[in-house]
């Protein structure tokens, strides 16, 4: 395994500590005081990461993505867990149990975390009842996500995990950069290629990349790469076997 890449910068700053689902609210007393104790740090994308490091320091991505997922050496399969976007803790089941996760650490591209001892994130919970109030809803979306995750597996077909998986992550990344005026049009998912896709839904690349195609020869999306623009969106909710109200339940 490559040794975790260790490219440390100046300490965080109170503006990157409010880019963080955790401390976004939290007074900005609080914030200037939980910044003097972050650190910046970068890795390549691609690169390899020991989990064992979730056990000494509590991350937030700042740019970029990174794929959580399980492998099976035994028949090479994989799935997805989950995927990290800025503003996203990981991993919060090391920070409640102190225990070693099985996960691969896979960044998507180039990223950039700011990180704190875990013990200093485990004291600030302890002590900071407005960190509690961010935390506790936090966690219980990544426990209905994984909820979620195991339901669909179990009862629905590909094309109902995929049609919901791409409504899930719609927008999560901020990259139109077509005419302003034309935004509101366009619902984009990026950075996932079929391949990490497929692993997010339990199948294969093949089966995911004929399900886009096909659903490009409706005229539901466009692909290019891995852009998905979505031209239909209610036919997408049709698929997933959505309303737009049960979107997030």
């Amino acid at each position: 395994m490559t040794p975790l890449p260790l490219k440390h910068q100046q300490n965080v700053n109170t503006t990157l500590v409010q880019q963080s689902q955790f401390f976004s609210s939290l007074p900005l007393a609080l914030q200037n005081e939980m910044a003097r104790q972050f650190k910046l740090e970068e890795w390549p994308r691609n690169t390899s990461i020991d989990p064992a490091i979730l056990l000494r320091r509590f991350y937030t991505l700042l740019d970029g993505q990174i794929e959580m997922k399980r492998y099976n050496p035994e028949n090479g399969r994989e799935i997805t867990l989950d995927v990290i976007y800025p503003g996203d803790s990981f991993d919060v089941v090391c920070l409640l149990d102190n225990k070693p996760h099985q996960v691969v650490i896979a960044p998507l591209s180039n990223i950039k975390l700011m990180w704190v001892p875990i013990e200093i994130m485990r004291k600030w919970l302890w002590t900071y009842p407005e960190l509690n109030r961010q935390f506790l809803p936090y966690l219980a979306s990544k426990i209905r996500d994984q909820e979620n995750l195991s339901s669909n597996l179990a009862l629905h077909d590909v094309s109902t995990r995929l049609s919901r998986l791409i409504l899930k992550h719609i927008n999560r990344i901020t990259s139109y950069r077509g005419d302003q005026q034309q935004a509101h049009n366009h619902h984009l998912i990026n950075g996932l290629s079929d391949e990490v896709l497929a692993r997010m839904v339990g199948s294969v690349r093949q089966v995911v990349n004929k399900q886009l195609q096909h659903w490009k020869s409706q005229g539901i999306l466009n692909k290019k790469r891995n852009e998905i623009v979505i031209n239909d969106l209610d036919a997408l909710y049709q698929e997933a076997g959505y309303t737009e109200k049960s979107l997030d339940n």
